[in-house]
């Protein structure tokens, strides 16, 4: 690697996890090589260790020293010829090469060895796991479009968010899906009745709008295992199966996904005292917090905490559960992980990530 493409794999150890989750987010390898200020190996970050350290609620502006991995395997520069092999052997997708200082001077990544023909490791089958798509609304924030479309009809590239989203699950041996339609609900039944997919839709038809929680008590359905609900407007590029494990062992009623959100303050923000005292100033901060991107695993049982032909959103769900005791946990994921349709910026974003060039 050159020193400017080595620079987007090596963070150093003072590095917030915030900013390491941004710059794993760039690099699209899913992590970082962690040296010292003089750049001698101190470890790896990787998004499975940031996610592990949020979950035992790490401060996200703690150092990644706090969330590394120390002592990571590496090869010397002359032993570099052995690095595919070595890499293959010890399960290794990003391999630090050093000098005897310890000083890393280069980065072999599996996936880019030529002619390397790499095994995607099998997911977790799901097949029997239901999932609720919730496609009624108007998709105001996406009014003129939804004008004429509904949006899970909106196309990202050539295919319609709604069936790229199906798409994410099918990929886990899903083939039957329950669809909470509304507004032009006959266009999506048109579509979908026209493709011909390899998969099953059922589709549940709301008479007026019931929230992004009501619709789920019209399915005629007692489910016998934990679900997967969703908006049709966000995709989360995520582990699936490890998500359901994760709501099972962490004996959740509702496990919420969320994304990390960064917000830069545009100004330069003052900190002041008694009487107006200026005691700081801070040029441009960046705030982040976790957001709720739409997509849960709940238990089937709290449906019933749902109540019939009203207005009822998921959010309302959320307290009910907490109000009567039960656990609602956090499933995090990176800023980059969550593709919001919902806006017109971030419909343009979604292209990119997903590598999807307008024509």
């Amino acid at each position: 690697m050159t020193k400017e493409q080595l620079s987007k794999y090596i963070g150093t150890e003072t590095l917030s996890i915030v900013d390491a989750m941004e710059r794993i987010d760039a690099n699209a390898k899913g992590i970082l090589i962690i040296t010292d200020e003089q750049g001698l190996l101190k470890g790896t970050l990787t998004d499975g260790d940031v996610r592990r350290w949020i979950l035992k609620a790490g401060e996200l502006n703690a150092s990644v020293e706090s969330a590394m991995t120390p002592h990571p395997r590496y090869l010397f520069v002359e032993e570099r010829d052995r690095a595919q092999s070595f890499m293959q052997q010890e399960f290794i997708a990003a391999l630090p090469i050093i000098d005897r200082s310890m000083k890393v001077v280069d980065i072999i990544l599996l996936s880019e060895i030529e002619n390397l023909k790499l095994e995607k490791p099998a997911k977790k089958d799901l097949s029997s796991v239901p999932v609720v798509i919730m496609a009624g609304g108007k998709g105001s924030r996406l009014y003129p479009y939804t004008k004429i479309l509904p949006k899970p009809l909106i196309p990202i590239g050539d295919t319609p968010i709604v069936e790229r989203i199906i798409g994410c699950f099918v990929e886990y041996g899903i083939n039957h899906f329950y669809m909470t339609v509304n507004y032009k609900k006959g266009m999506i039944r048109s579509y979908f009745s026209e493709l011909t997919p390899s998969y099953e839709i059922e589709y549940v038809e709301e008479d007026k709008p019931l929230g992004t929680g009501g619709s789920i008590k019209l399915i005629d359905k007692e489910f016998d295992r934990p679900l997967f609900i969703t908006n049709c407007d966000a995709l989360i590029l995520t582990d699936y199966g490890d998500l359901y494990d994760y709501h099972i062992k962490s004996r959740n009623a509702i496990t919420m996904v969320s994304a990390l959100k960064n917000i830069i303050v545009p100004y330069g923000v003052l900190h002041s005292g008694d009487n107006g005292e200026l005691l700081s100033m801070e040029e441009k901060p960046k705030l982040s917090y976790f957001i709720n991107t739409g997509m849960y695993v709940i238990n089937p049982d709290i449906i019933e905490l749902i109540p019939a032909d009203r207005m009822f959103h998921m959010t309302h769900l959320i307290e009910a559960v907490m109000k009567q005791g039960g656990k609602v946990g956090m499933y995090p994921v990176s800023e980059d992980s969550f593709l919001d349709m919902g806006e017109f910026d971030e419909m343009k974003r979604m292209e990119e990530k997903l590598d999807i060039v307008s024509k």
